[in-house]
């Protein structure tokens, strides 16, 4: 008789609902693992309570110790099913920074912009959502985003940074040229930021300005950074200082790899650096060197052919070089007028070339 009343004891037992104290005591086991920053046992606390009790302290406790184990498409599964007027602060950008980690821009976007839309103060997220929508090719929108925060707010670095970088993307240069200013006035004198004044200062012209940034920016990244060496090259040639802008180019081409769009850039802006500054046998080396990467250039031929005939004084090379650029001229189907005027040029001063050729040969022969 005792046996089948304690069998009927313990069957009833486990008909009964899970004990409040049962799985407080895994959420309190998560909670002291997660002060230890032990997250590996702390997930086995927080698994078995959710298994437990799906509320939205466990969901939560269980989503914040999956973000901070990298496990981010779990912890943005399980913050996105619980309702977003039921989220933290917290929770809400854990669930928003999740996507960013994951590369998913479009969630990303999405959630921050909720997430602003219920704490617009946080000047973090902000600049997040602004560069956000940068990223997805929407910088007027993120540019509407930071400019609601500017207008209470001036002073964030952060937002301030993300609005200049919109400004530059939206190609509002003047603008761009203007925070990037403000950032440097409040001491963020970062390379990014002075690297990003320089760059906007090249594109209205003000390129004083933009050489003064570009050389700081240099000089902060130890002068490894290919793309400034390149860029202050380009800035010290067109502002006439030539050896500076020069030396700066050499730098660039040491540092880059071969690719090819660069170093056509790079090469053309070596070979006018040296012929703006009378050095015509480097230039007409720089111009060489740019048609390994650009065969097609019908200028640089034209340019090396007038530097050989005019300067140089070798005709034999100027008749080769001005040979190539009309091969290459006669074939285009609708020339310029600009380029018709060059073939002209190229065939009298081939044809001068040739009789002066002719002329002396003949006069050797007497």
């Amino acid at each position: 008789m005792n046996r089948i009343i304690t069998i009927i004891a313990l069957s009833l037992l486990s008909t009964l609902p899970i004990s409040a104290e049962s799985l407080d005591d895994y959420i309190q086991k998560g909670d002291s693992c997660m002060q230890q920053f032990n997250t590996f046992e702390a997930l086995k606390f927080y698994q078995e309570a959710f298994r437990m009790a799906d509320t939205y302290e466990v969901r939560s406790k269980l989503a914040d110790c999956q973000y901070k184990r990298a496990n981010y498409r779990e912890s943005a599964q399980l913050l996105k099913a619980i309702p977003e007027d039921s989220l933290s602060h917290e929770a809400f950008r854990q669930l928003a920074l999740s996507y960013k980690k994951l590369g998913d821009i479009d969630s990303y976007v999405y959630w921050t912009g909720q997430l602003v839309g219920r704490y617009p103060m946080d000047g973090e997220m902000v600049a997040g959502l602004t560069l956000g929508y940068v990223q997805l090719e929407q910088p007027q929108n993120g540019l509407d985003c930071g400019q609601k925060y500017f207008a209470v707010d001036s002073t964030n670095i952060e937002v301030n940074r993300a609005l200049a970088d919109a400004y530059f993307m939206d190609r509002q240069f003047d603008n761009a040229s203007q925070m990037y200013e403000r950032l440097l006035q409040q001491g963020d004198s970062t390379f990014n930021t002075l690297y990003s004044a320089g760059m906007s200062y090249t594109r209205i012209d003000s390129l004083e300005t933009a050489y003064k940034y570009l050389q700081l920016a240099f000089l902060i990244s130890g002068m490894q950074h290919q793309g400034c060496a390149y860029r202050l090259g380009v800035v010290c040639v067109d502002t006439k200082r030539y050896p500076e802008g020069l030396n700066y180019l050499k730098l660039a081409t040491e540092m880059i790899q071969p690719d090819t769009t660069i170093m056509k850039a790079i090469t053309l802006s070596q070979g006018e650096g040296y012929y703006l500054s009378q050095h015509y046998p480097e230039a007409v080396e720089a111009w060489k060197r740019h048609l390994d990467y650009n065969l097609s250039s019908l200028a640089t031929y034209f340019n090396i052919a007038n530097v050989y005939a005019y300067v140089l004084k070798d005709n034999k090379q100027a008749e080769d070089y001005y040979r190539q650029f009309l091969d290459l001229a006669r074939k285009e189907d609708k020339p310029t007028p600009q380029l018709t005027e060059m073939i002209q040029k190229s065939e009298e001063l081939l044809q001068t070339i040739t009789y002066r050729s002719s002329s002396k040969s003949k006069s050797k022969a007497r």
